[in-house]
């Protein structure tokens, strides 16, 4: 089995080139607040080493509202009710042709949806996520969708639309296991405790060893772990360094 770590978006001090001394795989955030210049995606994928693995978080027009915070960090985009929740309009699919593209630019394989709690299992909904994957065009790309909310309590509902549509179910698996089996799995870790998130959580090595455990019992060929905290980077080396002592 092959487990890449890395954390949401680059960390730590040094910048990029630290980063990359550190890690072989980073899910990219900034994809997901604005489209950042495919030139400076580009310019990334060059800089990066030989075998560095980038993920990225789709457009938020594509899943978040108008009324989400998150925008406020879109520098300059305004959203129109057209945008988010997977609607069957011009705005997202254009959002998606973005997001394939900022994928070809990073030479990524793997893209991840992460929809609001507000986004719920609503017969609406649902017709609006099986449109918009059915339609769109992903090549040869890995998708996965991180569902908040209600849809946690909809099991069968969700592992319904992850076979599907072939999506990866993307989890913190301190709190939850995926619905389906994949030769692919993605972890993105948020903190233990307070819910669904808290960021100002530091793992300690017990949890560590829990987290190697639960990868260890995966059937997949592949596990992304990405940590989502405020210690992210600290804790993500210190867990790579678990895996290479194993």
């Amino acid at each position: 089995m092959e487990v890449v770590v890395g954390t949401c978006g680059f960390s730590g001090k040094g910048g990029r080139r630290n980063y990359y001394n550190s890690f072989r795989g980073v899910e990219v955030q900034e994809t997901f607040y604005r489209p950042v210049p495919l030139e400076t995606l580009r310019r990334w994928r060059s800089e990066a080493p030989e075998g560095f693995e980038f993920t990225l978080k789709a457009f938020q027009g594509i899943t978040h509202p108008a009324s989400s915070p998150t925008w406020r960090r879109a520098k300059g985009i305004k959203p129109t009710e057209n945008h988010g929740f997977f609607r069957p309009t011009r705005e997202v699919f254009e959002g998606w042709e973005y997001t394939r593209s900022a994928a070809q630019a990073l030479d990524a394989s793997v893209v991840v949806f992460q929809t609001p709690p507000s986004f719920g299992p609503t017969e609406e909904n649902v017709s609006n996520v099986d449109t918009f994957f059915s339609k769109i065009d992903r090549g040869s790309l890995t998708l996965g969708w991180e569902p908040r909310g209600e849809w946690l309590n909809r099991p069968e509902l969700l592992e319904g639309i992850f076979k599907k549509h072939h999506l990866i179910h993307v989890v913190d698996p301190f709190r939850r296991m995926p619905l389906v089996e994949s030769k692919v799995q993605y972890f993105r870790l948020h903190g233990i405790g307070r819910g669904e998130v808290n960021y100002s959580y530091k793992y300690t090595e017990e949890d560590l060893l829990r987290l190697l455990s639960i990868i260890e019992s995966l059937s997949a060929s592949k596990v992304y772990v990405f940590f989502n905290n405020i210690q992210m980077f600290q804790d993500a080396l210190r867990f790579k360094e678990l895996l290479e002592r194993r």
